[in-house]
């Protein structure tokens, strides 16, 4: 299995870096954050770079690449928080017309998650629900809901359903819904993977310029410890992500299972306690909101329940290796 970039990849991950740097950079992103509601000028973009046609065949409109070159993108996209329902909507291109160009907006639940939140509810158009007999679809306007105050992440406004689910019109089957489910798990991983490392860098950036007794902080041993455990998480998940991303590309190289458990729990891990350090190493200007930190902390948060938390790929790991 072969981690190394190509030299497409590497140029497809530095222009969608460009892109999110140049169109939002995080005084955008605070503004996003403010405003609450989606930015549908920045999907249609998003959708013009061609996030979630990626993996359409040419023929079907699309860019013709995997899944391998999917969790990059999607690694770039969490390192600048770009917010929305991302992962669901590249997950419906093909299964619900407008999703690829971004003008349907989609977003999507577990009928059986017990929480009964929806995500960016407010700005979509269809929501997909999941469950054991398939991938069902329902129009986003019809579902009754009350709106959540104070959502953990600015930039992740949540709704919870005041009524039961519809049934909705079906879209495929079992089979389906299972792939997505793991799909999903992969591209989760690579938004936290990036937010692992923009809260390295960020804490990095800060350990070089803040100085006290006349030295950089970063010359000080327990914060050298803190900036090499962060960097140490980020890379272990930087190799489960991209085996996970390869895998799904290939199943014969591995178990596309373990390789996705292993992704989502490595990188929310990554993403969660680098988000912990980072806050620590900017000391008590951590704890405040001027300071990007606590952004990148509750995304970590936010992203981890998706399609599997740590504890579900945590037992999905034992029980794998216990049948080996």
């Amino acid at each position: 299995m072969d981690f190394e970039l190509s030299d497409d990849q590497m140029a497809l991950q530095e222009g969608v870096r460009n892109f999110c740097e140049g169109r939002v950079p995080m005084p955008v992103i605070r503004a996003l954050a403010d405003g609450g509601a989606l930015d549908r000028a920045l999907w249609r973009e998003l959708a013009d770079m061609g996030v979630f046609s990626l993996r359409l065949a040419e023929a079907d409109g699309g860019v013709g690449l995997g899944w391998a070159d999917a969790v990059l993108v999607f690694e770039e996209l969490g390192r600048a928080l770009v917010p929305g329902p991302l992962v669901w909507t590249h997950l419906a291109a093909g299964l619900v017309p407008g999703a690829a160009s971004g003008e349907t907006v989609v977003g999507g639940v577990e009928r059986d998650d017990p929480s009964r939140l929806v995500e960016h509810l407010g700005s979509l158009d269809v929501v997909l629900i999941v469950d054991a007999e398939g991938v069902w679809q329902v129009d986003a306007g019809a579902l009754a809901s009350r709106e959540i105050a104070h959502p953990l992440d600015p930039l992740t406004p949540v709704r919870e359903l005041t009524e039961p689910l519809p049934q909705g019109e079906r879209l495929a089957g079992p089979d389906t819904a299972a792939q997505l489910r793991e799909q999903g798990a992969a591209l989760v991983a690579g938004l936290l993977l990036g937010v692992a490392e923009a809260a390295t860098d960020l804490a990095v950036t800060y350990a070089r310029e803040r100085v006290q007794f006349d030295k950089p902080i970063g010359a000080f041993q327990a914060v050298k410890h803190l900036l090499a455990d962060m960097f140490t998480r980020v890379e272990v998940a930087r190799g489960a992500v991209y085996a996970a991303g390869v895998t799904l590309d290939d199943p014969a190289v591995g178990s596309v299972e373990r390789a996705v458990a292993a992704a989502k729990l490595t990188a929310a891990e990554a993403a969660i306690g680098n988000g912990k350090s980072c806050i620590q190493v900017h000391g008590g200007m951590g704890y405040t909101w001027e300071v990007d930190a606590h952004l990148y902390f509750k995304r970590a948060y936010a992203l981890e329940p998706a399609f599997g938390g740590i504890e579900a790929c945590a037992d999905t790991m034992a029980d794998l290796l216990a049948s080996t």
